[in-house]
């Protein structure tokens, strides 16, 4: 079987993307940022060459833009469900139905997320050395997670967009019986200190999200040299 890796993703809309960074962005700035994530993202994905790659959409009138945005061989659907969780589950169990395997699915709030991090999580779920990848955040939650079959169960109690988010996931795989490798930690950004942390690591104008990057730069200016907490 092929391999499928999910982007979560969401049309940049001002106001709809991004909230925790207004202020000092306004929303049409957090937007554009957003927009870059999204650029990054895809770029770099594009080089898990041994992964098939497709966006799952919010809202639901969104497909024209991720038309425009994502290469032509891009499979494209919308997000569907009541929560996060419930999404992330039909999510995997569509796309399992549809003969893919392993299946991953990452979010869009990490825009240098390296296609290495990717790559080992599929070898890790194809060789059969675990049932579940995770790719944990810093924040207490996960950017990336892989899975060699639907568990729809894995996606059931825990408490989204909090800093439990990984820890109630990994209490739930022990639960299910399930194997699971996490992967190297990798900050996420959702608010200005995430961005400012992310400004200041080293990097090289040709690494993972460097488009975000120059972007952030440009909306930021001298906020970006502020030392994180200092508010």
């Amino acid at each position: 079987m092929t391999a499928l890796l999910i982007i979560f993703a969401k049309e940049p809309r001002p106001g709809q993307v991004k909230t925790r960074l207004s202020p000092p962005l306004s929303p049409e700035a957090a937007a554009q940022l957003y927009h870059c994530f999204l650029l990054d993202i895809l770029d770099e994905m594009a080089l898990v060459a041994e992964v098939s790659l497709t966006v799952a959409f919010s809202p639901e009138t969104a497909q024209g833009f991720f038309r425009q945005l994502a290469p032509p061989e891009t499979g494209l659907f919308p997000q569907e469900g009541a929560d996060l969780g419930q999404r992330m589950a039909r999510a995997f169990a569509r796309s399992f139905a549809a003969g893919f395997g392993p299946v991953l699915l990452r979010g869009s709030d990490v825009p240098d997320l390296p296609a290495a991090l990717v790559s080992e999580a599929i070898a890790v779920l194809a060789a059969g050395q675990a049932q579940v990848v995770l790719g944990p955040a810093t924040d207490g939650g996960y950017p990336l997670v892989g899975l060699t079959e639907p568990q729809p169960g894995l996606f059931q109690g825990p408490v989204w967009s909090s800093r439990t988010v990984l820890a109630d996931t990994l209490r739930l795989a022990r639960q299910l019986g399930l194997r699971v490798h996490l992967l190297d930690p990798w900050p996420d950004i959702d608010t200005c200190d995430d961005l400012r942390t992310f400004l200041n690591r080293p990097h090289q104008a040709s690494q993972p999200g460097w488009r975000s990057r120059e972007q952030a730069q440009k909306l930021l200016g001298p906020l970006q040299i502020r030392e994180p907490g200092s508010d």
